[in-house]
């Protein structure tokens, strides 16, 4: 009988422990999740300026395929190195965007669930393991110069009903907070490439000239030739045989000379980037073929076409510009044919004519220098172009004359 009152007491007991346990164990779960509120992601990244690399990731709903992007500060300079090193000056845009992460809070959790992170969007875009297409996020991570990690973010959906919160999670966390920020870095290469790539002052521009044509490869000469010649006299352009033309056009045109934008560079061959820099255009094999697959050819005779025309511009100080238009261009650096978007491969050559800065009356011989500094720029790159600034320069008389 004492035997079954002890066994009797030891099940009541157990019983009444296992009540407590139950009944305590979602406050201790909620104290757990709770518990880093207010705490920071990284609190031993404090200094913007440690930043040397900046890497996002973003991700394209509509191919199913993530988007990588980098900046780096190698040798001296900052470089895309997800764009073929190419060269850039960064000035105040990876402090603001280094800034806007550093002590980063987790202000609000709002899951810990796995198959909550499509909803908030923050589903890790390099995961290839998660089938989910969509609900993924931005990742970014910052690197010091000895390319430890100082932060690494995936940035998910805006708060609903909540301005400048958006849903974030640490990779390497469960959890997802509601958390304070601005904080949107740019996965895309105009967003870090300074506007103004020619370096062309709207003011000193004296003379554009379009020359639009079809080209026939076999026998390297040109068809369908028209050309559209326009002179600045004073503050004023006229438009060559022609006594009146739309000023908004060529207004337009000027102002996107002033300020054009690239979307994206391609590297030319090595030893053609070379030719250009010594002022010739040697062509090998290699570098025929790299011309033709973006839309540009050279003659017998040493002419450099271009399938969709060309643009000279002529400038006070005697720099003249030849900008050649050539194929659709895809994220990828291949030709659309046509399909898919409409930027454009742009060739891109200066020289510096003294005659022409002597009939300027510009006698400083700046156009000189200026145009060994922008021949060793240009020389190593096609250029991307956004179709809608291809429309505004390429034109033709009929954008320039009413038709009547």
């Amino acid at each position: 009988m004492k035997e079954l009152l002890k066994t009797g007491a030891f099940v009541v007991a157990a019983a009444t422990l296992s009540a407590i346990a139950v009944y305590t164990e979602p406050e201790r779960l909620t104290a757990a999740i709770f518990s880093e509120t207010g705490t920071t992601f990284y609190p031993e990244f404090k200094r913007p300026q440690d930043v040397k690399t900046i890497e996002v990731v973003d991700y394209d709903e509509a191919t199913a395929s993530a988007k990588p992007f980098q900046v780096a500060f190698e040798k001296g300079r900052w470089i895309l190195p997800s764009h073929y090193n190419y060269v850039i000056d960064v000035g105040d845009r990876l402090v603001k965007t280094a800034g806007a992460l550093v002590d980063l809070q987790r202000d609000n959790v709002v899951s810990e669930a796995v198959a909550d992170y499509a909803k908030y969007g923050v589903i890790d875009p390099l995961d290839q393991k998660n089938p989910s297409l969509t609900g993924r996020g931005k990742r970014v991570a910052l690197r010091d110069a000895r390319k430890d990690v100082l932060a690494d973010f995936i940035l998910g959906k805006p708060v609903e009903g909540k301005t400048g919160m958006r849903y974030v999670r640490a990779p390497n966390e469960k959890r997802v907070y509601a958390v304070k920020t601005d904080a949107d870095p740019s996965a895309n290469f105009a967003d870090w490439v300074n506007s103004g790539l020619l370096r062309i002052a709207s003011a000193n521009l004296r003379k554009v000239s379009i020359v639009s044509y079809s080209i026939d490869e076999q026998m390297g000469r040109l068809a369908n030739l028209e050309q559209v010649a326009l002179t600045k006299e004073g503050a004023n352009w006229t438009l060559a045989g022609a006594s009146g033309f739309n000023k908004n056009v060529v207004n337009a045109m000027v102002a996107t000379l002033d300020s054009l934008r690239i979307s994206d560079v391609r590297p030319k061959p090595p030893s053609m980037a070379e030719g250009l820099r010594s002022g010739r255009l040697e062509m090998s094999l290699e570098g025929a073929m790299s011309m033709r697959q973006r839309g540009f050819f050279l003659t017998p005779q040493g002419r450099l076409l271009a399938n969709e025309g060309e643009m000279i511009a002529e400038l006070a100080n005697g720099l003249v510009y030849v900008l050649r238009f050539g194929e659709l261009a895809s994220s990828q650096g291949e030709t659309k044919g046509g399909k898919g978007g409409d930027d454009r491969f742009l060739f891109v050559t200066v020289s510096f004519d003294p005659q022409r800065a002597a009939k300027y009356g510009d006698t400083t011989g700046n156009g000189e220098r200026l145009a060994k500094e922008l021949t060793n720029r240009f020389a190593d790159w096609y250029y991307v172009i956004r179709g809608s600034d291809f429309q505004r320069l390429r034109l033709k008389k009929k954008d320039l004359v009413p038709q009547g």
